[in-house]
Parts: structure tokens; C-alpha cells; sequence
């Protein structure tokens, strides 16, 4: 019986330094990341190995872009977009989950409230497959970039690694794959489909646009209207 319990202690102890060295170095990349621009994301290196799995070809397109060369345009579309209540909450839109949750007990499907730190923080450190493991970290990192890195921050990395198209990675590489100019000049048309295509980027065009993308796309605008314009991105700074 003591030998019992002589192995539990070994397996709770190592288990107890795993976790707290998975916790420094999380921390550690968290600090890192703040100022140094990301040379790959998980979801970029999952993309990649798939590929070589199924032996398919993959052209990674990723060019990081600091946050003044990206169009206040396609900041306010994102936001817009994507998380209307990015530069007020803590990672988490709590009302949004309460609407989500309410909708879900009246009967409606059960509605994603992602934030777009969650989503930064599952794009840059976890893999794209949905579980409770993914959740349950995704709510760590969450909290940890939040705390460590400024809105401006989440939003310059958020654009920088999300997905544009099959093998396109962030707002640079996707400006000059669907528009043959830099993620600075882009219009406000041009911001707009490209916010309206992130549900589905390996489907859904921004230059030639379904009817669907075409209302979403529109409707973006509108939001960023009602938000005040490019204005409103000022708020990150409060």
C-alpha cells in the first residue's frame, strides 16, 4: 500500500512541475511576444503540417506589419465586426455570453461570443480543433495577454496572424493577395469584405463576393458609422 501512495506522490509532483513549467514558459512567450513581431502562429504551423500530412501543396503568404501600417480602416472593420466591445472589456464580453446563454435557453442555437483577444490568443498559441482543453487554455492565455499586452497590441497581432484565405496569413499578405497593394491603403470597402469574409476565410472572397459577404460587408459599414469612424479606435487608448 505505501508503494501506492510512494507513486501517486512521484505522478502528483511531476505533474505539479509540468504544469508550472508550462505556466513560466507560457509567461515567458506571452512577455516575449509583446514586443518582439511573431515569425509563426500555431495556426499557421497546423496549416502547415496538414499539408505535409495529406502531401498537398502550401505556400505560406505572412508578412508582418507593425500597427502603424495598417489601415485605421480595417482596424474599425474588424472591430466592427468581430468584437464592437473590444476596447472596454478584459478579454471577455460578459454580456455577450449572457445574451449568447439566454438565446441558447429560448430555444436558438448556441451563438459563439469570442472576443478577438480570444480569438489573438487561440490563433497565436492553441490549434483550431474545438475541446475543452482548447477552451480551458484559450481562457488562460486570454487572461495573460490581457494583462500583459495593450489594446493596441492584440489588435496589431489579431491582424497580423489571422487567417485571409488558404495559406494567407494576416492583413498585409491578404491586401496584396486579393488587392495587389499594401494593408495601409486600404479602403473602406475593401476593409469591410475583408472583415466580413473572417467566419469563413477559406470560402468566402472578398473580391468576388457572394450575396452573403455582400450583406455582411455592408452591414459592417454601417457599424463602423454608428461607432463614430476611425475615431473610435482611439478608445483603445483610454
Amino acid at each position: 500500500m505505501s508503494g501506492i501512495k510512494v507513486a501517486i506522490a512521484l505522478v502528483v509532483k511531476w505533474c505539479v512541475r509540468l504544469l508550472l513549467g508550462f505556466m513560466a514558459l507560457s509567461i515567458a512567450a506571452v512577455i516575449l511576444f509583446r514586443f518582439v513581431p511573431l515569425p509563426l502562429s500555431m495556426v499557421m504551423a497546423e496549416r502547415q503540417v496538414s499539408a505535409w500530412i495529406s502531401h498537398e501543396p502550401f505556400d505560406l503568404q505572412y508578412e508582418w506589419a507593425p500597427y502603424n501600417e495598417l489601415s485605421a480602416n480595417a482596424k474599425l472593420a474588424v472591430i466592427a465586426s468581430e468584437d464592437q466591445r473590444f476596447p472596454f472589456h478584459h478579454g471577455f464580453d460578459t454580456r455577450q455570453i449572457r445574451k449568447s446563454i439566454d438565446a441558447w435557453l429560448s430555444g436558438d442555437p448556441l451563438r459563439g461570443a469570442s472576443t478577438i483577444s480570444q480569438q489573438t490568443a487561440r490563433n497565436v498559441f492553441l490549434w483550431t480543433e474545438r475541446s475543452w482543453l482548447r477552451k480551458g487554455l484559450e481562457v488562460w492565455f486570454t487572461a495573460l495577454i490581457e494583462v500583459v499586452w495593450p489594446k493596441e497590441r492584440i489588435l496589431e497581432v489579431y491582424l497580423n496572424v489571422a487567417e485571409w484565405d488558404t495559406g494567407v496569413f494576416g492583413l498585409e499578405a491578404a491586401s496584396r493577395h486579393y488587392f495587389g497593394q499594401s494593408a495601409a491603403r486600404l479602403t473602406v470597402v475593401q476593409a469591410s469584405r475583408l472583415a466580413a469574409v473572417l467566419p469563413a476565410p477559406r470560402d468566402w472572397s472578398p473580391v468576388s463576393p457572394s450575396a452573403r459577404v455582400q450583406g455582411r460587408a455592408r452591414w459592417i459599414r454601417q457599424q463602423m458609422n454608428q461607432l463614430g469612424g476611425t475615431l473610435y479606435l482611439e478608445r483603445l487608448d483610454e
